[in-house]
């Protein structure tokens, strides 16, 4: 898409996860209407925001901005309440309902699942990569993680792309007729024999990371989608869940 003009350029800008409303005539005609440079904006969704006179708008691609009703202006960034308490980031917590969601609309089977015995407590998505050393540090960490009630479930994100050797290695992980196994092989830099050609969700798993604000490995989503990058020991993880509150 070309660079958006008419930008009002702002530091509190973004979308917003509030209630659709999918029947409102205004959302239908700012929908139509939305161009830049005479081309159409391939407009995903548009919902009303506690701004007045404005709507959030999410893109196909992912991008997100404000607009008013007429599509004239767009401002872009994140929205914040001034609350009582201090300054909410209401588009951040926003993207943290959309990222749970997504997430949590994975199906098991498409997943690479590291429980304990016993029931969870909680459950942690983690975006790997098997060439990663910090995604083998982590893992490391799983069976302390199980012990303590966590689930840790891996998606795959090749951070170096698609052809990559990583992006290969993952699919043999998920090829593999015990994935799991497959995946702390490969973690202890120990070679796969088994092929990646088979029907996997290696690829529309990177694209999805892309799309939830992933940017490198580990990438962890807690349970109410918050997005922690990069490596995390087993203790603060649980802290972070609340678990050792407990």
């Amino acid at each position: 898409m070309r660079p958006i003009s008419r930008v009002v350029a702002g530091g509190m800008l973004a979308a917003l996860s509030l209630p659709a409303l999918a029947q409102d005539p205004a959302i239908e005609q700012l929908t139509e209407r939305l161009e830049v440079d005479g081309q159409q904006m391939p407009v995903e969704h548009i919902e009303e925001t506690p701004l007045a006179g404005f709507y959030a708008v999410r893109l196909e691609t992912g991008e997100r901005f404000y607009t008013d009703a007429d599509g004239g202006y767009f401002l872009v960034g994140d929205l914040y309440e001034n609350a009582e308490g201090g300054l909410v980031n209401l588009s951040e917590q926003a993207r943290n309902a959309e990222r749970a969601a997504r997430v949590a609309a994975i199906p098991d089977e498409e997943r690479v699942i590291f429980r304990g015995t016993d029931e969870p407590k909680a459950r942690v998505t983690v975006f790997t990569d098997t060439t990663c050393p910090y995604c083998r540090r982590l893992h490391e960490e799983v069976p302390r993680l199980n012990e303590m009630g966590i689930e840790v479930d891996y998606l795959a994100f090749p951070r170096g792309g698609m052809s990559s050797p990583g992006a290969r290695e993952l699919q043999q992980v998920w090829c593999a007729d015990n994935p799991s196994e497959a995946m702390s092989t490969a973690k202890r830099e120990e070679a796969l024999e088994g092929n990646a050609s088979c029907d996997n969700p290696v690829e529309e798993q990177y694209h999805l990371g892309m799309q939830l604000g992933v940017q490198g490995t580990p990438a962890i989503v807690l349970p109410d989608g918050r997005l922690v990058p990069g490596y995390v020991p087993a203790e603060r993880l649980a802290t972070m869940l609340g678990l050792n509150d407990e």
